[in-house]
This record gives C-alpha cells, structure tokens and sequence, in this order.
C-alpha cells in the first residue's frame, strides 16, 4: 500500500493453551473493530464481521461466498462451520479465512490486504507459542511415535487398516521434525530430484498469467508487470556457477522460484497468485507435482501457508524457507532418508 499507514493492532493476545477456541479483537486504521475466532489454526468470521470488514452488504459477502464454493476454488466443508456465540440461540455460521481472503480479493483489496497481513501474524504467533509451550510434551510424543512405528515395522501386520494406520503415524512423526527443525534453524535438504530439468521460458509464463487474469483480473492492475523481475526469476532459478547449477534438483529450483515471485513483486497486482500458479506449473512441466499413486506432492494448504509465510518473511529467512518449502514436496523421500 502507498503512502502513510497504520499497522492493525492485536489488542488481545490469544490465551495460553490454545486447545479452546481463542478470541482475539482485529481493529483496522479507520477504527472498525471485530471479536474474530480463532480455532483449528484458522481465523473464523461470519458473513457480518466480513461485511463489516470490507465495508459492503451481506447480499455481496453471499454472492461471493457462493462462488468461491460453486467453482470449486475452495472447499465448503472444511472452510464453514457451525459455532454457538453468547447471545444467540441458535449456532451461528463461520467462515475460515481462506474463505474470507477470497472475498477480500473481491470486493475491497486494501482492507483485504490489511485484514490478511494481520491474520498471518496472528496465525504464526498462535502455532510457534503453542509449539513453544509444548515443546517438551511433543518431543516426548514424537518419541512414542517412532518407537510404535518401529514396532510395529518389526512385525507382520494384519489387514489394510494396520498398515493405513502405521502410515498416519509415521507421516505424523515427520511432520513434527520438521516443526523441531524449523523452530532450531536446522532445516536441511534431505533429498532432490536430480536429471535435465525443463525450464519455464516467459512467453509461457505469461500464457498463465494471461489466463489467470480472465479468472481473477477483477481490475487492469493483474499480472501487469511493473519491471523485469518475472524474466529475472525465471532466468535466475536455472543459472550456473562454474558450470554446476546454483540450484540443483527440479524441488529446490522450484522453491526458488515460488520466493522470487512472491518477494520481488513483478506485477502490480495478483503476485502471490501468479506466484504459487507458475509454481505448480513448473512442477508439473516437470512431472514433479504428482507422485506414483496420484495424490500431489504439496498439499494445498501447505502452500497456502508457504506462500503467505514468504510474503511476509525477511529476506534473511530466505535459505530457511526454501529449505523447508522442498521438505514440504518431498517428505515421503525425505522421511525415508531420516
């Protein structure tokens, strides 16, 4: 945003614990303030608060709502649920906050973008504190983890379901390592994917842009490209230095290249989209976005965080990022090379 402006402010911090839902008062510059939930690791609004925030009628908040859910953009299931607030007799609707950033890129950019800024920090601040508080209890579990996992690996399993199970467990496990690892600074690459990688020349990129843009181009600002950054960053992820690549392996040029879309801003509007599109393209030019059974290599919501975590990271945490970012795509490899 240009000119003179004033950060949001947290006026209550979540309370320790987190197991139950928390409350926490969101107040934007201009004085409107909402009590916003926050469970399950996401921020809940209802359709009020949103009309509220974005200053607009509910009938609008609906709409949109109603087409985000139609497209398939988001899932209704997992982005809505019912909670009971004092007051109300009845439970009352919520709405996670992809729903709500979805809205927000619909009716009102600006506060969008304040309410979204604000969220990441609360969001980020409530999973490291509670990772903090709990660090000695998740070690431990991560202990009893492993040790069922390699009891369980000696002996002969009977039927699908053990074996699903033991999955879950050991996919647990390693989830919570990269958490210790993160919160130690220690993230490392683990495994790659090596071999001739085909780059992304720019005239395809801006193919997807182009696309993108008849899908969310609510306005001439996106994909319009302020400077040569978008060449810079499709240029920069396939460079040599003393005729070895500078980023080796398809994951890590592509982890790469998600960061210098999002942090050197190369259009006016829509980065952070075009980012994790070009993203998931590159992947998939690839064959590096889908693994042999068919279930994609990064969750959705594991780049949606990825990605709001880059957009507001320092550039010193750059290494950290990308590091993490590859774990994220490779964690069946990487788990295996613990």
């Amino acid at each position: 945003m240009k000119g003179k402006t004033t950060k949001p402010k947290i006026l209550q911090d979540p309370p320790a614990g987190y197991n139950e839902s928390a409350i926490v008062i969101y107040e934007t510059p201009d004085g409107v303030r909402l009590d916003v939930k926050l469970e399950k690791d996401t921020l809940w609004l209802s359709q009020k608060q949103m009309a509220e925030l974005f200053e607009t009628e509910r009938s609008v908040i609906t709409k949109h709502l109603g087409n985000v859910f139609a497209s398939g953009e988001l899932d209704k299931e997992s982005n809505v649920q019912k909670m009971h607030i004092p007051g109300s007799d009845k439970p009352v609707t919520f709405h996670a906050l992809d729903a709500v950033i979805s809205v927000g890129y619909r009716v009102n950019s600006k506060r969008g973008t304040q309410f979204r800024i604000w969220a990441t920090s609360v969001l980020r601040d409530h999973l490291l504190k509670g990772y903090s508080m709990n660090d000695r209890r998740l070690r431990e579990l991560n202990q009893t983890i492993r040790l069922i996992a390699d009891v369980a690996g000696r002996r002969q399993l009977s039927g699908d379901e053990a074996k699903a199970l033991l999955s879950v467990v050991a996919d647990y496990s390693f989830a919570l390592d990269l958490l210790d690892d993160y919160d130690h600074q220690r993230v490392a690459i683990r495994v790659t994917t090596p071999g001739v990688v085909k780059p992304l020349d720019y005239e395809e990129a801006r193919r997807i842009v182009n696309r993108l843009g008849e899908k969310f181009g609510d306005s001439d600002l996106f994909g319009r490209e302020k400077d040569e950054s978008l060449k810079g960053a499709l240029g920069a992820v396939m460079q040599t230095f003393g005729g070895k690549d500078v980023y080796p392996g398809i994951e890590e040029k592509a982890a790469n290249l998600l960061y210098f879309l999002i942090k050197d801003h190369p259009f006016v509007d829509g980065n952070k989209r075009i980012g994790a599109s070009l993203f998931l393209w590159f992947l998939e030019k690839n064959e590096a976005l889908y693994r042999s059974d068919g279930i994609k290599r990064i969750a959705d919501t594991a780049l949606v965080a990825m990605t709001l975590l880059i957009a507001e990271s320092k550039p010193a945490e750059k290494d950290l990022l990308t590091r993490v970012l590859i774990n994220l795509i490779n964690w069946r490899e990487a788990e295996q090379c613990r």
